[in-house]
């Protein structure tokens, strides 16, 4: 028969000695469905293998690529739109930022918009703040109508959590609330630097608008929805992850940055400077959890 199949002895043996010998990644194979599953769907083979690395399982990217595919396991990537449109600068404020979206320290860059969800025959608007230091969202305001006090609700949380943003530049687009003069005037109370877009020009806040992509397509286009209220405390919960779960890939940092806030008392152990970056090296909070996962999956997997 093998000659038949033009088989040699060696190969054949070779291959069932690979058969016997079973799925050389098993137990990674049910880490990265556990961590898959963890994060929603949510997590590119990337991320997965940065997750992979902080709980001790070293894996090269490509393999935990190749195994995503095979359990099928890839997320979705929303499509992104090009838009070369070039508008002119307002009148209210200059552009600041003039997309240099880098910041070397937190409360140096925020950026603001508004988008908007329509379900169960019901908007919503979320307003929210976004440090660029760390893409962390600073303060938000969730409303059914894009009301001027949902914007100024949104600036004073703002500045209950972050005190010291003093000299923050402020990027938001032309919107009619951020052209209005009790919004100028806060910013001028608490010594923020107004920036505003060019008209009509979304890569000029583009920043914000990857936040906006991210919550569409990891929440709105994934999730399921029992009503209207089950969408809101589940964006709530979205921004809570995003801020403290969710790894952030930023200046090349291939090693994932983690987000400021996290409770110092329980998270973050030891935090290294590094040319104005922090790294969380030890985030016992972190392992814990996800160890407990993995264990817990996997034990669930063993009595099927």
């Amino acid at each position: 028969m093998l000659e038949y199949f033009g088989i040699s002895r060696s190969t054949y043996y070779a291959r069932l000695a690979s058969i016997k010998k079973g799925d050389k990644y098993a137990e990674e194979r049910e880490a990265i469905r556990t961590l898959v599953a963890m994060n929603k769907g949510r997590y590119g083979y990337r991320r997965i293998t940065i997750a992979l690395h902080k709980l001790g399982i070293h894996i090269n990217h490509k393999v935990v690529m190749r195994i995503m595919k095979e359990e099928n396991l890839t997320c979705k990537v929303r499509l992104k739109k090009y838009r070369s449109y070039r508008g002119s600068e307002g009148k209210i404020a200059p552009n600041m930022i003039k997309r240099n979206f880098t910041a070397i320290k937190p409360d140096q860059k925020w950026t603001t918009d508004i988008t908007e969800f329509h379900l169960f025959g019901r908007k919503v608007y979320l307003s929210p703040i976004l440090d660029m230091y760390n893409g962390e969202i600073v303060s938000y305001e969730i409303s059914e109508r894009p009301a001027l006090t949902q914007v100024l609700s949104m600036l004073d949380k703002a500045f209950k959590n972050r005190p010291n943003s003093k000299g923050c530049i402020l990027h938001s687009d032309q919107g009619w609330q951020y052209q209005h003069s009790t919004y100028q005037e806060t910013l001028k109370n608490h010594a923020i630097i107004q920036s505003i877009s060019r008209k009509e020009n979304c890569l000029d806040n583009s920043v914000m608008e990857n936040f906006f992509g991210l919550l569409k397509s990891e929440l709105l286009y994934l999730e399921k929805f029992a009503s209207y209220e089950d969408f809101i405390s589940k964006l709530k919960d979205y921004i809570d992850y995003y801020n403290t779960k969710r790894i952030k890939l930023l200046f090349g940092n291939e090693s994932g940055r983690i987000p400021n806030s996290f409770p110092k008392s329980s998270l973050i152990i030891s935090v290294q400077e590094n040319g104005g970056r922090s790294y969380v090296r030890e985030t016992f909070f972190f392992y814990a959890c996800i160890i407990h996962s993995v264990l817990s999956y996997a034990l669930q997997r063993f009595r099927q």
